[in-house]
């Protein structure tokens, strides 16, 4: 391949059909590890958002390492994988205690930070400081398979190694921040999983491999994914009155599991489905005087090696009973605490605004 040849087709792709996006207008390092961390695993189209509100929560890396971690998981909350958004935490108050205001320049200091592996390190030190580092996501892993028709897949050990030799040789070392930017565009909006029609009037089909060979759609190969794991909750969500107000009960997750750190309401978990709802969790003590019980919401919600089963029973109850490890705030309040994505889901579905505003009451 012919690498000039495969530069100017590319960034002349890139030049006409480019997005405009914050994070390609600014050489901060901050703002361009922020927007990093909110992608992975995230489209665009929903990123966006969230980055927008954190630049302008917390412009700086101070002033994130300042913020409360609860304050952190809270504007992340419906991203999902939030040890994201603790890593981001941990590694902006890192930053500060080490000195590295506004933000480091070192790819080897980055590369320390909390969460950051070598794509984002590369990305950042590309993008930011434009020095000759790739920034291997995996739309750039699909476009160099299919460039150079590699059949071994790229998650594995030996498949990672291989490929970062591949595309520090396909490099432009001088421009690496628009080589980097073009190709990962590139995969994104073009060489995509399903290419359809897109191969055949490809702008880079002549220095493409896998096109002479017939094989981009089989490209990348990918090792065998981990069996889903079935999962049964029940959640219980329990609500009185109390010195004028309505109250509920939430909890902490603790354990090193699914959301750690974020609430929810009390919830026990079943080994099969056929245990069902049957009333009152696991982890109540005392008496429960309730005035109506029913399960008002099931739903399956789906992770990435995960499938949960979960029931939301609803007890309206004179009293709150006593469950281990519960707080007791007002229903109000709900808002104030970084909730799981499927206790949103639930609380959509049952409690619309209008109903919400009436539970405040």
């Amino acid at each position: 391949m012919t690498k000039s040849l495969l530069y100017s087709r590319l960034y002349e792709w890139y030049a006409r059909n480019h997005r405009d996006l914050p994070w390609r207008e600014t050489e901060d390092g901050y703002r361009i590890w922020l927007s990093e961390v909110i992608l992975q695993q995230t489209r665009v189209a929903q990123g966006m958002d969230y980055y927008l509100r954190f630049v302008s929560r917390w412009p700086d890396v101070e002033s994130l390492a300042s913020a409360k971690e609860d304050e952190v998981l809270r504007e992340w909350q419906g991203l999902g994988y939030y040890s994201r958004a603790r890593n981001l935490h941990k590694a902006a108050q890192m930053v500060v205690e080490r000195g590295w205001t506004p933000f480091p320049t070192r790819y080897e200091d980055i590369r320390t930070l909390p969460g950051v592996g070598d794509y984002t390190a590369g990305a950042i030190s590309s993008f930011a400081y434009n020095q000759p580092y790739p920034a291997m996501d995996g739309n750039v892993y699909r476009v160099v398979a299919r460039l150079l028709d590699i059949d071994e897949a790229f998650d594995t050990t030996s498949g990672k190694k291989l490929f970062r030799q591949l595309i520090n040789m396909l490099l432009d070392k001088e421009n690496p921040r628009l080589f980097n930017t073009a190709i990962m565009e590139f995969g994104a909006l073009y060489c995509t999983p399903v290419l359809g029609e897109n191969c055949l009037p490809c702008p880079l089909q002549g220095v493409c491999a896998a096109y002479a060979h017939g094989t981009a759609e089989l490209l990348p190969i990918r090792k065998p994914r981990p069996k889903v794991r079935d999962r049964w909750l029940i959640y219980h969500i329990y609500i009185t009155r109390a010195n004028g107000e309505t109250v509920t009960l939430i909890r902490q997750r603790t354990e090193k599991d699914i959301w750690y750190h974020l609430y929810e309401f009390p919830c026990e978990e079943t080994d099969c489905p056929e245990n069902g709802a049957g009333g009152r969790a696991q982890t109540v003590t005392g008496a429960q005087p309730e005035t109506e019980q029913k399960t008002v919401f099931s739903c399956t919600h789906v992770l990435s090696h995960q499938r949960l089963h979960a029931q939301f029973v609803v007890h309206q109850a004179d009293v709150l009973p006593e469950i281990a490890d519960t707080i007791c705030i007002p229903w109000q309040d709900l808002d104030q605490y970084a909730l799981s994505r499927l206790t949103l889901r639930a609380l959509e579905h049952l409690y619309p605004r209008e109903e919400t505003e009436r539970l405040k009451k």
